[in-house]
Order: C-alpha cells, then sequence, then structure tokens
C-alpha cells in the first residue's frame, strides 16, 4: 500500500532494472524527433512530455533494450516501473507498461498498490487503459479473493482512473467474467457525468456482449434510464 504520510512506494533493489534503465535511457534519446514530440503531446492534453518516438520504432528500440536479459523477479518488474514512471517523457512511461504487461505473470497481488500509484500518478487513458486490462486484470484473476474486493473499492473512488481501471480490468475475460461485479460495478457509475466513466461502461459491456449478447441486452433494458446514451451506445455497438 501507499504509506500512510502519502509517499509512493519504495523502489527495490535492482541490478536488471538498473541495466535496463541504463540501455533505455542510452537508446530512447536519440531517437526523439522534437516535430512529432509536439503534436504527440498535443493529442494527449500535454499530461507529459514526449520524445517524439512512433509506437513501431519505440518497440523495436524496446526489444533492443531487453535483448538477452533474464526473467525478472516481481522486485525487478518493481523497480523497473516506479523507476520509468520517475522520468518525464511519456515513452518511458509506456516501456513500464509493456514490461510489466509481458511479465504480469511474474507478479504477485502485493504489487498492486505499485500498480495503483502508477494509475493515479500522470494519469490518462493512454496508460491507465493497459494497465487495468493487462495488469490489474490478470492480477485479480490470480487471486480474486483478496483483489477482487479492491476493485469494489475503487469502484467507489473519486479518482476517476481508478474507477475506471475497475470497469476495464475484466476486459478479455470472455467466460471467465465475474457478471456479477461487472454489472453492479457499471449500474455504481451509470449516472456519473465524467465522460471517460461514460465510455468505460459502454466498453466493458460492449466487450462482454461478444460472450454473451443476451445478458448485456437484458442489462441496457433494465438500466437504460439510468445508463447515459454514451454508455448505451457503445454497448449495443455491435449487437
Amino acid at each position: 500500500m501507499l504509506s500512510n504520510d502519502g509517499r509512493p512506494p519504495r523502489v527495490p533493489r535492482s541490478d536488471l532494472a538498473d541495466t535496463l534503465l541504463e540501455r533505455l535511457t542510452g537508446t530512447y534519446p536519440a531517437a526523439a524527433d522534437p516535430v512529432r514530440a509536439d503534436a504527440m503531446g498535443a493529442y494527449m492534453k500535454h499530461v507529459a512530455p514526449f520524445l517524439g518516438i512512433p509506437a513501431p520504432l519505440r518497440r523495436d528500440l524496446s526489444k533492443t533494450v531487453t535483448k538477452n536479459t533474464p526473467r525478472p523477479s516481481e522486485a525487478d518488474c518493481v523497480a523497473l516501473a516506479l523507476r520509468c514512471w520517475r522520468l518525464p517523457e511519456r515513452e518511458y512511461h509506456y516501456f513500464a507498461v509493456d514490461y510489466l504487461r509481458r511479465h504480469v505473470a511474474r507478479c504477485s497481488s502485493g504489487s498492486l498498490p505499485v500498480v495503483r500509484h502508477l494509475i493515479t500518478t500522470v494519469p490518462w487513458w493512454d496508460t491507465v487503459d493497459l494497465l487495468a486490462a493487462h495488469t490489474v486484470g490478470p492480477l485479480v484473476a490470480a487471486d480474486p479473493d483478496r483483489l477482487a474486493p479492491v476493485m469494489d473499492e475503487w469502484i467507489e473512488s473519486e479518482d476517476l482512473w481508478l474507477a475506471r481501471t475497475a470497469l476495464l480490468h475484466q476486459l478479455g475475460r470472455k467466460g471467465s467474467t465475474d457478471t456479477g461485479r461487472l454489472f453492479a460495478h457499471c449500474r455504481r457509475r451509470a449516472g456519473d457525468p465524467d465522460f471517460f466513466l461514460r465510455k468505460a461502461i459502454g466498453w466493458a459491456l460492449r466487450e462482454y456482449a461478444r460472450t454473451d449478447p443476451d445478458a448485456v441486452r437484458a442489462f441496457v433494458d433494465a438500466e437504460r434510464d439510468a445508463l447515459s446514451p454514451l454508455s448505451v451506445r457503445e454497448a449495443l455497438k455491435n449487437l
């Protein structure tokens, strides 16, 4: 958990994180494009500065950074993510998100507070949505008794990004979706005026409709007066 005085989680010692950060900060800046950086920053509402590296090139560079490195431990993953998040440029955050996604099976439920820190620090949809679906989701699926109740806490949060994460963390679960919790979470924030929460409700329902369209239709019909038009439109888009 975050410490009681609000400080971020402690960064563990990690030789692997040292190696990756040295490679990363030596590789990414050489590919920087200031003109592209301005455009990327504007598209993301200037939530963070950018180096200006397009996604395909960034992924290629990331493969170079991680080449011939060992499988990380949980401490390595935590250390890398927290240290990347201390760097201002958004591409370093993307590297951390991708690394956590690739190695989430190496992490335990104890890493969720660290992911919470990432979600709530320099937050925007570009990192939050990937963390929700590909890090928080697998962590909850691996330890539902401990972590699913945390999602019930997050859906109540005044922090819209934690609430959005609770709505989206089951994306891709298909037949393993906890439908009771999915519908309860959508119902809980149905009347929220925030665009990102309304969109997330529709997205979560639309994704589950691929598995059980009748259940989604029934839910939308029952909650239509509470759901926003945006949520309804998104939920029923493919039905």
